[in-house]
C-alpha cells in the first residue's frame, strides 16, 4: 500500500481521495476549505495543513485543481508542495490547465529530484463510482511505470499517452465534444419537445438510442432535473473550451462547433447561471425556443 497526498479535494478530487483510501492506501490530504474535506477525515484520511506539509510526509502527490492560477497557488511559495519534495517523489497532476504551465511546474518538481506527470481523467463523479474512470498520462514513461499501479486503484483505464503536456492536449480534445454533444443532445430534444412528444420521452429515447454515448446517458436526464451539486459546472467548461480555442488557433485546427458552443456557456453565464452543470445550457436554448419556466 501506497503513502499518498491529495491536494484539491473537490467534486472528483474528492471522491478520488476516497477510492484511494478504500483500496487501502494511506492519503495526506488538503483543501483551502477544511470543512469540505471532513467526510473524508472522518474516513480515515490524514489531513495536511498546506500542500507543503502533504508533500512532505507522501511520496506520491496527487493535485487537482480547477486551473493554472490555482494550480499556481498550491505549487509555489513557501507553503507550495514544490518546497516539500525530495528526490524520488512524484506528483500526479490531475487538473486540467494549459499545457504550457503543467510543462513549467514540471521542470521546479524535477530540479528539487522528484518528478511530476499530468494525469487528467476521462469520466464524472457517476463513472468514477462505478469503477469506469479513465486516466491520461504524460510524462516520462518510467514514471508512468511507476505510478500505474495506483492510478489502476482510481480507473480500470489508464493510458501513457506521451510526455509531459500530451495528456493535457488529450483531455482538452476530449473536454470539447463532451460540451458539443450536449448542446446537440439539447437541440434533439426541444425539437422533439415543441412537435408534441413530452420531454421526459424525449430524453429515455435519445438516451437508449445509438447517439447514447456514456456522456448523453449519465448527463442527458440533467435536462429534466439539474443535480444539486454541479460535477462540471459552466466556468470549469468554458475554461476547458478556451483551452481548446486557443489550442486551434495555434495549431491550425477549425473548430466551428467548440466555438458555436462556447457561445450558449457565455449567455448561460450572462444568465447568472455560471454555478450550474454545464448541461444548464438546455436552459439557454429552450428560453431561445420559446419555452418559459424550464
Amino acid at each position: 500500500m501506497a503513502n499518498l497526498g491529495y491536494i484539491g479535494l473537490g467534486a472528483m478530487g474528492s471522491r478520488m481521495a476516497a477510492r484511494l483510501i478504500d483500496k487501502g492506501h494511506t492519503v495526506t490530504g488538503y483543501n483551502r476549505t477544511k470543512s469540505k474535506a471532513q467526510w473524508l477525515i472522518d474516513r480515515g484520511m490524514k489531513w495536511g495543513e498546506t500542500p507543503r506539509k502533504v508533500a512532505e510526509s507522501a511520496d506520491m502527490i496527487f493535485v487537482m485543481v480547477t486551473d493554472s492560477k490555482a494550480l499556481d497557488g498550491v505549487a509555489n511559495g513557501p507553503d507550495g508542495f514544490i518546497a516539500g519534495l525530495d528526490n524520488g517523489k512524484i506528483v500526479i497532476d490531475s487538473s486540467t490547465l494549459s499545457p504550457a504551465m503543467s510543462r513549467e511546474v514540471a521542470e521546479k518538481v524535477r530540479a528539487k529530484g522528484a518528478d511530476m506527470v499530468d494525469a487528467p481523467v476521462s469520466g464524472s463523479v457517476a463513472t468514477l463510482e462505478s469503477g469506469k474512470l479513465s486516466v491520461m498520462v504524460g510524462g516520462k514513461k518510467a514514471t508512468f511505470d511507476r505510478i500505474k499501479p495506483i492510478l489502476d486503484d482510481i480507473g480500470p483505464k489508464v493510458t501513457h499517452v506521451g510526455d509531459n503536456g500530451l495528456a493535457l492536449s488529450m483531455k482538452i480534445a476530449h473536454n470539447l465534444s463532451l460540451a458539443v454533444q450536449m448542446l446537440a443532445f439539447c437541440e434533439g430534444v426541444l425539437l422533439a419537445e415543441k412537435s408534441g412528444i413530452s420531454r421526459e420521452v424525449a430524453v429515455d429515447v435519445l438516451t437508449h438510442s445509438v447517439i447514447g454515448s456514456p456522456m448523453v446517458q449519465y448527463r442527458g436526464p440533467f435536462v429534466l432535473q439539474l443535480p444539486a451539486e454541479s460535477w462540471f459546472d459552466v466556468n470549469m467548461m468554458q475554461k476547458d473550451m478556451l483551452l481548446a480555442l486557443e489550442m486551434g488557433r495555434r495549431l491550425d485546427v477549425p473548430l466551428p462547433t467548440t466555438a458555436v458552443t462556447n457561445e450558449f456557456l457565455t449567455a448561460a453565464r450572462g444568465m447568472g447561471l455560471e454555478k450550474y452543470d454545464f448541461a444548464v445550457i438546455f436552459k439557454v436554448l429552450a428560453q431561445m425556443a420559446g419555452l418559459k419556466n424550464v
